[in-house]
């Protein structure tokens, strides 16, 4: 018996050309500081808090709400009539309902029914870069003109444990269509997994779980590295060919570190590294980090941008600025908006708001 040898890895690339061609952000104003969640569970010990602080959804606020005004953002950009998608695609860990999409709704809200694709995806913090994947591949595949690609969370820890310094709240959408109408052409892309299982949570359980330091070196950087790497080497560029570079954002130390690991500099992350003033958004942090760096981009400008979700995988991005970005960015909020626009809370607000207290 012959057995075959398995294929040699490829870029992920659509027979026609594919763009962003609107992308808005979200994120909810109410904010936790880090030091406050110090006050009430380790009597006050600041030093070496992994964030500032972190976006807190309001008590009306779900990833319906949010991934609705995000995606309102995208079409404001994008100009187009949302009955031209043919796809609203929302990743989250979050999702209100068990079983009931999320996606229904929001493409309701946005006026894309009834005529287009509707689903919900899952794969932790990637989520919505596995939407994003296929999303460009619909385009690109001449099936769909415009179709819609969200990343959104709200904040998941359990009380006391170190998520909850960081598990925040916000996300962002991207209308994807052809390169010819974009604000930025994704060149490429590429994914690689493994099943590493590094954060889960089973059915019924309230808050998720996570392998502690097992979830850096097996699962953040291993699937980061080897995703950047190999799209760089395919294209054969490196990290001086970029202006900017994006990366999942679970806490401040790990993007810089996985940055320097693939010889960016800390310039080059600068805008999208958000994570210390709005926490770690889960399947929304590396595509609000985009936004961001959408934000303040020139036209021509290289970004690369890679996910990762636990369990474990990394998508992988390459994407250039076209001359048509600043003068559409113009046309929604831009992402510092969102994040200037904040108020404290308590620990007992956030709880409140949160929902952590039960009477049964």
């Amino acid at each position: 018996m012959t057995l075959s040898h398995s294929p040699s890895p490829t870029l992920l690339k659509p027979s026609r050309p594919v763009g962003i061609i609107g992308y808005g952000a979200y994120v909810p104003r109410y904010r936790l500081p880090a030091k406050e969640v110090a006050r009430v569970w380790t009597g006050g010990r600041t030093s070496g808090l992994p964030i500032k602080e972190k976006a807190v959804p309001g008590m009306d606020e779900d990833v319906v709400t949010m991934s609705i005004e995000a995606a309102r953002n995208a079409l404001k950009r994008a100009g187009i009539d949302p009955a031209g998608l043919r796809a609203v695609w929302v990743g989250s860990e979050s999702h209100p309902y068990a079983v009931k999409p999320t996606s229904t709704i929001v493409a309701e809200a946005i006026g894309a029914v009834p005529n287009t694709q509707a689903a919900d995806w899952e794969f932790a913090c990637k989520a919505g870069t596995e939407a994003l994947v296929a999303a460009i591949g619909l385009v690109g595949s001449n099936m769909a003109r415009y179709s819609m690609a969200i990343g959104m969370d709200t904040a998941q820890g359990k009380p006391g444990d170190a998520l909850e310094y960081t598990a925040a709240a916000g996300g962002a959408a991207y209308i994807l269509g052809p390169a010819e109408e974009a604000l930025a052409v994704i060149a490429a892309s590429y994914s690689y997994v493994t099943d590493t299982p590094d954060f889960w949570r089973r059915e019924g359980q309230k808050y998720p779980e996570h392998g502690q330091r097992f979830t850096g070196e097996p699962a953040y950087f291993k699937h980061i590295t080897e995703a950047a790497k190999f799209l760089m080497e395919s294209n054969g560029t490196t990290a001086k060919d970029y202006k900017w570079a994006v990366f999942h954002q679970p806490n401040t130390k790990f993007p810089q570190r996985v940055a320097g690991i693939l010889g960016f500099s800390p310039e080059q992350i600068a805008p999208g590294l958000l994570v210390p003033m709005i926490g770690n958004t889960y399947a929304g942090s590396c595509l609000i980090g985009l936004t961001a760096t959408l934000d303040v981009a020139e036209p021509g400008d290289r970004i690369l941008v890679v996910s990762f979700g636990s369990g474990a995988g990394s998508d992988a991005f390459d994407i250039r600025v076209t001359d048509k970005l600043q003068a559409r960015r113009e046309l929604a909020a831009k992402t510092q908006d969102y994040i200037v626009r904040r108020t404290e809370i308590d620990y007992a607000t956030y709880v409140r708001y949160r929902g952590k207290i039960t009477l049964k």
